[in-house]
């Protein structure tokens, strides 16, 4: 009886000590955040002074360490391995996962919000059915960076809609693609990675990105004009594995909160100013950055009113009451 007793009792030994073995595993001292972007990039700055303060004010119960670049995880893969639980912490652009959920693609519905006022406002009317989603995923929300606006690079002069007829457009999502079909261009799926790639082929001849994608990729390698259309505010956004979320105790939480808030305001206070200091780059290195045009730009409205409506209806009773709230 005693053998048999020592039997069970190892048995379930090595169930525990299996169970263990399979979950994935985080030091309760220290977590490794992925982000895909340079350290010298204001959001990632963001994200590294974000770690720092949660590391003093934590007395160094919790230890975040960044790593750039996707030196860690490459950005496509950042909300997968979140989810998973394969890195504990991680940024990433939340558009680029409208397939998973159409509230991820909210803020990248063409001409919805306008300026960062109204953006501010759309992430305001829509932060619970964010965290509601990301946490359906295995994930916590902590905060988000809002990234610069998207002008329409283009290597001609645009008036008006009818000048981007049959021009080659980058599209990188649903959205881009719709919008493009709308405008009467041609869509040209490609990743971010294959930006030089497919404007040094001409591949693509136009489309619509940040002044930091400008700068990042050298855009005026391959076009000549820069149209200020604010056709969205992209956002990033900082989220934790649940698990190692719950696995926390009570004041490490509210540092990361503490620590979150401020980082937050911090980040979208910067976008302003990057912004200008990415458009003056560009001017510098030969790109004309001009306004957009006035039919050109309520030509753009009438298409975001319809890619709101196409939203909406996909997005459920979620996405009308998100419309309805939203009052810019």
């Amino acid at each position: 009886m005693r053998y048999r007793h020592m039997a069970v009792t190892s048995s379930r030994a090595i169930v525990i000590l299996l169970a263990l073995v399979a979950r994935p595993v985080w030091s309760a001292e220290s977590w490794d955040m992925a982000a895909a972007y340079p350290a010298k990039d204001y959001i990632t700055s963001s994200y590294i002074a974000f770690a720092k303060g949660v590391t003093k004010h934590s007395g160094g119960s919790l230890k975040i360490k960044v790593h750039p670049s996707g030196s860690l995880v490459k950005g496509a893969e950042i909300f997968d391995a979140v989810e998973s639980g394969r890195v504990a912490i991680g940024g990433l652009i939340i558009g680029a996962h409208a397939m998973k959920d159409p509230v991820f693609g909210l803020d990248t519905v063409p001409f919805l919000a306008t300026d960062v006022d109204q953006a501010w406002e759309l992430y305001q009317v829509s932060k619970n059915a964010l965290a509601y989603a990301l946490k359906k995923r295995n994930m916590h929300l902590l905060f988000t960076a809002v990234w610069p606006p998207q002008g329409l690079f283009v290597n001609k002069e645009v008036e008006s809609l009818a000048d981007m007829k049959g021009v080659k457009f980058r599209a990188y999502d649903n959205n881009t693609e719709r919008l493009a079909k709308l405008a009467g261009a041609i869509p040209i799926q490609s990743e971010a990675t294959e930006i030089k790639q497919v404007f040094s082929s001409g591949v693509a001849e136009s489309m619509i990105s940040s002044s930091a994608t400008g700068v990042f990729y050298k855009m005026w390698e391959h076009v000549e004009y820069f149209y200020e259309g604010n056709a969205w505010y992209p956002k990033s956004v900082v989220v934790v594995n649940l698990d190692a979320w719950n696995g926390l105790d009570g004041i490490t939480r509210e540092v990361l909160v503490e620590q979150a808030t401020r980082a937050e305001k911090s980040v979208w206070e910067a976008m302003v100013s990057a912004d200008n200091s990415y458009k003056k780059t560009m001017t510098y290195n030969g790109i004309k950055v001009r306004p957009t045009r006035s039919k050109l730009r309520k030509e753009f409205k009438k298409i975001g009113e319809t890619l709101s409506r196409e939203w909406a209806e996909v997005a459920g009773d979620r996405g009308k009451q998100i419309l309805e709230d939203y009052d810019p």
